[in-house]
Parts: C-alpha cells; structure tokens; sequence
C-alpha cells in the first residue's frame, strides 16, 4: 500500500492521514490509496466514524500534483479527474459511517474536492482556503455545481473567478466549514465528533447518512460527470498548457488573445 497515506484505527475511529509532502499534491496513486482506505474503514465493524487529515506540516492538500498532471494524456486526466469528482464522492456517500474533515494549514484546489466528500469539516482559527485553479490554466468544475447551493450565486462566482485566498472565519460565515479549533487541537476536535458519532446506533447512522445523501445531492453526480468532461476539455487548449507551464516555471502567465 501506498506510503502516501497514513492509517490506523483508534477508539472506534480510523484516521486517514494525507502524507506526500511538500503540500500533499494529488496524484493517482494517493488517490487510489485513499479510496482503498476509506473502504477498508467502511467494512471494519470495529471502526464507527472516519477522520481525513494530514500529516504534512502546515498543509491539508495543495490540490493536483501538477507536475505530474501537465504530462498527463487527456485520457490519463479524465481518468484522475473522473476518481476524484466522481468516485471519491459517490463512495463517501455510500460509506455507511461519518466522515469528518480534519483541516490543517492550507487547502487549495483538489484538496477542496477531497474535503467537500466529507460530512463535516473542522479547520484550524489559521487555515486558509481558495480556488487557484483559474491561474494555472483550469477551472474549478466541479464547485460550479455544488459551491452555489451552500453560500449562493454571487459570492460563489467571487471566489472562484477571482481566486482568491480567504480564511477559516470567511469560510465559517458561508457555511463552508462545520467547526474551528486552534490547530493544535484540531485533529483531537474532530476525534471528539468522531467519539460522538461512534456512541450511537451503527444501523440508525446507516439509514440516516443514506438518507442525507440522497436528500442533499442536489443533482451533484450529474453535475460531477460534466464537470470532469469540462477539465478534460479544458486540458487540451493553449491556455492550459501555458498556465501550468508558467507554474511550473514559476513565472507569470501569458494569456492567449480573447
């Protein structure tokens, strides 16, 4: 298995920790990891609810490794993209047991998908948040369909064609994060949640996540389907190629001609 996630299970919890430093890039690899440990998680009798964190420093997930990602084949990208709009979503939904996010430092991007197939979020008073992808040559697709219908239209289409950096107080106001902590005690924050989930029934908690599921998809697997067919369109043009080459050069992009 992967060393790119750490597992273990503690108090009827497991604990899945992103470790693929220096900011937990997505790759394939982690994120077939990922998914094989949240199943392992979900067909363990002994463990009641699910905490994702990380292991690395002042990181939650730096989003797509890209520098993997620009070498990518469009089939390859369709692929990675499909395993974390789609899959990892429809698998958290299916997981008959909480999952709670546990945010440390800074999230971008990916790392944004991969928190918001979690139940709930508990961030540290100093994390930050943001959209970036805009920057480098993508957009980011898949929270057109679902970003709305938590914090409404006009303050969606601010954070994500602006791409801007905001942080865990903003995040709180819009809705976008269940809980705060300092980060020291974030991940013990969330294993307290953890505990609580853990003391109740685990057939009532089935029936009752199955139901919030299907209650509060709002069409986002239909939406998650066209939003991976959006970033594989996206890849192939002039101005993807350009953004991550810039970022990879670090240096400012130069945009084609409108």
């Amino acid at each position: 298995m992967s060393n790119m996630i750490q597992y273990n299970v503690r108090d009827s919890v497991a604990e899945i920790l992103l470790d693929n430093p220096p900011v937990n890039g997505i790759t394939d690899e982690m994120l077939d990891t990922l998914m094989a440990r949240l199943k392992q998680a979900g067909d363990d009798t002994n463990v009641r609810a699910i905490i994702i964190g990380s292991a690395v420093p002042g990181r939650f997930c730096g989003g797509l490794d890209l520098k993997s990602f620009r070498t990518r084949s469009p089939a390859e990208v369709h692929s990675i993209v499909n395993k974390l709009y789609v899959q990892l979503s429809e698998l958290q939904a299916s997981l008959p047991k909480p999952v709670i996010a546990a945010i440390t430092g800074a999230v971008r991007g990916g790392g944004m998908s991969i928190a918001i197939t979690c139940d709930m979020i508990v961030a540290a008073d100093d994390a930050s948040f943001g959209y970036p992808e805009m920057e480098i040559g993508l957009l980011p697709s898949i929270h057109y369909y679902h970003l709305p219908r938590i914090i409404g239209r006009y303050r969606t289409f601010d954070l994500l064609f602006t791409g801007r950096v905001f942080d865990t107080q903003e995040a709180m106001a819009l809705g976008l994060v269940s809980r705060s902590a300092p980060e020291a005690e974030v991940l013990e924050c969330a294993r307290k949640l953890a505990a609580t989930f853990a003391g109740k029934s685990s057939e009532l908690m089935r029936l009752g996540k199955a139901t919030f599921s299907r209650a509060t998809d709002n069409g986002y697997r239909l939406g998650a389907a066209s939003a991976v067919d959006l970033i594989s369109t996206v890849f192939g043009t002039s101005d993807c190629a350009e953004g991550l080459g810039a970022f990879a050069e670090k240096r400012k992009p130069q945009w084609g001609e409108a």
